[in-house]
């Protein structure tokens, strides 16, 4: 009888049953089926988005909104804070194609340089609550027991709590001046929308984790004797991470909405920090809507139009990374 090529009981045979890393031959096989799937799903997301007129409208539109918070320099050279009184809430012209609110400033300028608050905003909050929504979703879901116990109950403590009551009585008792820091101002604001917000992700990534833990790849490189570390960032999250991106690209909208209420009812961001719901609360005084309504007009076409490009992408993204929906 002929003899196998490789004795797995040599030492050359174990040898070369091990991968470089120092790991099984197999687990290495599992590791690169597990990251050819995760390769394929984006490959075939990205091949459905691309060719879906909706998510380019919503990219562009994302994309200007973006380099107005950057460089608002590229759309208007007039200082938001240059005010006169003379020409208080001035019809739209040649001079202020936006016309002026109450205290003479250009509603052009304040309207492009209010993309940076309103924009910074929601993504560090989305940034925020899908970090820590994440990490405490894995650890439930993966360790699973009294541990996913104490941080599902933990969760639903916060979850039960509205996202914007939380945030008004949050800010109400740490409340900002006109001479706070712009970025403490701002600080305080996503914090509070994160302490709310990460419950949601938190759920979803659990909810994901546990779906995908009794795959065989997973219980194969547990088998192997892979780390849980490994075993989570090469096997678990890359299959678990879609439903929470889509998820996380809509909330993005909706925290940009909840800013700018919080800063309409005066808790949120504040002069003379410039932002839509600050434009928006401003022009919604007594008389204000029937006397100026451009004051309140663009600054809530252009908030309105920020929530909708991210939800348009959200919506889009969902659908490519999931089959049943296209």
């Amino acid at each position: 009888m002929t003899e196998p090529t490789t004795n797995p009981f040599t030492v050359e045979g174990a040898a070369g049953a091990m991968a470089a890393d120092g790991l099984p031959a197999a687990d290495q096989t599992g590791a690169q089926a597990t990251t050819d799937r995760g390769n394929s799903l984006w490959r075939d997301a990205w091949y459905e988005m691309r060719h879906r007129p909706l998510f380019w409208f919503s990219v562009l539109l994302i994309a200007v909104l973006v380099a107005m918070a950057l460089v608002p320099g590229l759309f208007t050279r007039t200082d938001p804070y240059a005010c006169d009184l003379a020409i208080s809430r001035q019809a739209p012209g040649a001079g202020h194609v936006f016309g002026t609110d109450l205290q003479g400033c250009d509603v052009y300028a304040r309207t492009i340089h209010g993309a940076r608050s309103s924009i910074l905003v929601g993504l560090l909050t989305t940034l925020g609550t899908t970090l820590l929504g994440s990490v405490i979703g894995i650890i439930a879901g993966y360790a699973g027991g009294w541990v996913d116990t104490l941080l599902s109950r933990l969760g639903e403590v916060f979850f039960a709590i509205p996202l914007l009551l939380g945030g008004i009585v949050i800010l109400y008792s740490y409340p900002s001046t006109s001479s706070t820091p712009y970025l403490v101002v701002v600080a305080k604001v996503v914090a509070a929308l994160v302490v709310l917000g990460w419950p949601s992700i938190a759920r979803l990534m659990r909810s994901s984790v546990l779906q995908v833990k009794p795959n065989e790849y997973v219980q194969a490189a547990r088998a192997l004797g892979a780390s849980p570390w490994r075993i989570i960032t090469q096997h678990i999250l890359p299959n678990a991470l879609a439903p929470v991106l889509v998820v996380a690209t809509i909330n993005l909208g909706s925290y940009i909405a909840v800013e700018a209420t919080l800063s309409f009812l005066g808790i949120g961001l504040r002069p003379p920090v410039i932002s839509w719901g600050i434009a928006i609360s401003e022009a919604s005084g007594l008389g204000y809507i029937a006397s100026a309504p451009w004051m309140l007009a663009f600054p809530s076409l252009f908030l309105s139009l920020t929530v909708l490009a991210f939800i348009m992408l959200g919506e889009v993204i969902r659908d490519a990374l999931d089959p049943k929906l296209r």
